[in-house]
């Protein structure tokens, strides 16, 4: 057991559930304890009894047999005639606690197994304590002992004796109001929040008195019927689901009169509904199917004699995950063949450019042209040194351009030589 919270330590976890549920949907947390009645107690002490049991082999016949009972708001009640006003428990034993057996003028018969019966019927609390009773002739023989499991008593027979079971427990010996000890309480913890964090939804108490938290949309939406203690019900219905819903909830029951504390923890979690599949159906009446190229059955063509019905046409559109997949793995192998294709561009471009600038160094490496290794034939051009050239000018410029073709005469290059 864990302990549910720190302000009770007597609380224990008796259940953890994981819940899941559609969105949109009603989600119901159950949470039952049929441990106890958990209703108002309008016999009030008479649920609470204890009685004394005896197993005896005296008469060979090893049986079990009902010597007194007693109820808190009633007398006691002794069976047998034989045992009436030899044995008794005190008058006062749901005030003090102490329902110990008194039987005076033990014999022989009065051997066995004894056992006292604490039973809280309200409370749904049994509780037994046995003891061994011998009876022995010498008084020197007279003992008590622990024998591992249960005391043995060892009386002397014709003596009083009295066999010990005293319970001093709260529940035993007081009258309570049931009414202001019950109350049954709702938390919730989102996502990431701890225990000691959680929101408080609802508390609940026998009363009737009920207390809701939060946005009034919660309060709507989140509740618990009203007879939740008449039926020990108290399970949470959470109407119009949605993904802000998830999280940790905890129903704590606690009935402080029965000493009863306890939680119990549901993870809820919210999916998304399941989508239905989409039918088209097609059916050919009164239309002897042919079948086609593909092997798909086809009405025959139509002829103007026969009366056709309608067609329908059985089609199961699947949606899944695979088919995302699919798709995706579509888009992903287009977009590697597109960065393929990029690169392989990209690397014939560097190469071209690269062949480019081979050709520019290989012109550029060239030697250049001496002109005064080609030999130069003048021969032509003497003569006109010599020939004094006199020709009227009409002006200045013509007479400069005239003197600079004297001075610097053409030269006939021959480069094939």
């Amino acid at each position: 057991s864990v302990p549910a919270d720190a302000s009770n330590p007597n609380s224990v976890v008796v259940s953890v559930l994981n819940i899941s549920a559609t969105l949109g949907s009603q989600a119901v947390l159950p949470c039952k304890s049929y441990r106890m009645v958990w209703t108002q107690d309008r016999l009030n002490d008479r649920q609470r009894v204890v009685h004394w049991d005896v197993y005896s082999n005296y008469y060979g016949d090893n049986k079990m047999e009902r010597l007194c009972d007693m109820y808190s708001a009633g007398g006691q009640r002794v069976y047998s005639s034989y045992n009436r006003g030899r044995i008794f428990m005190p008058q006062n034993a749901f005030t003090d606690g102490n329902f110990s057996l008194v039987i005076k003028d033990v014999a022989e018969s009065d051997e066995g197994t004894y056992s006292c019966n604490l039973h809280h019927h309200y409370c749904h609390l049994y509780e037994t304590v046995k003891i061994q009773l011998a009876i022995t002739k010498k008084a020197e023989d007279a003992n008590q002992y622990w024998d591992g499991e249960k005391p043995v008593i060892v009386a002397l027979e014709g003596s009083t004796v009295m066999l010990p079971c005293v319970n001093r427990n709260h529940i035993w010996t007081e009258r309570h109001s049931e009414e202001e000890q019950q109350v049954v309480h709702w938390d919730r913890q989102p996502p990431g929040v701890p225990h000691d964090r959680a929101d408080r939804l609802i508390d609940l108490y026998a009363s009737g008195e009920r207390r809701s938290y939060g946005p009034l949309f919660i309060r709507q939406k989140m509740n618990i019927t009203d007879t939740a203690f008449a039926l020990g019900d108290f399970s949470l219905r959470i109407s119009e689901l949605e993904s802000a819903d998830e999280g940790t909830y905890s129903c704590h029951l606690h009935h402080h009169y029965c000493g009863l504390h306890e939680r119990r923890i549901y993870q809820v979690s919210v999916t998304e509904p399941v989508r239905e599949k989409k039918v088209v159906n097609l059916t050919t009446h009164n239309i002897a199917p042919a079948i086609g190229n593909y092997g798909f059955p086809f009405p025959l063509p139509s002829d103007p004699n026969v009366v056709r019905g309608h067609n329908v046409i059985n089609v199961i559109i699947p949606e899944s995950r695979v088919h995302f997949f699919q798709q995706l793995g579509y888009i992903l192998a287009t977009l590697l063949l597109f960065v393929v294709v990029l690169i392989i561009v990209v690397l014939i471009t560097r190469k071209r450019r690269q062949r480019g600038y081979e050709y520019n160094v290989k012109k550029y490496g060239e030697k250049d042209v001496n002109l005064k290794e080609f030999t130069v034939d003048t021969t032509d051009l003497s003569q006109y040194k010599s020939e004094d050239i006199r020709l009227d000018y009409k002006n200045n410029i013509l007479k400069e351009k005239a003197e600079q073709a004297r001075s610097f005469p053409a030269k006939n290059i021959d480069l094939d030589k």
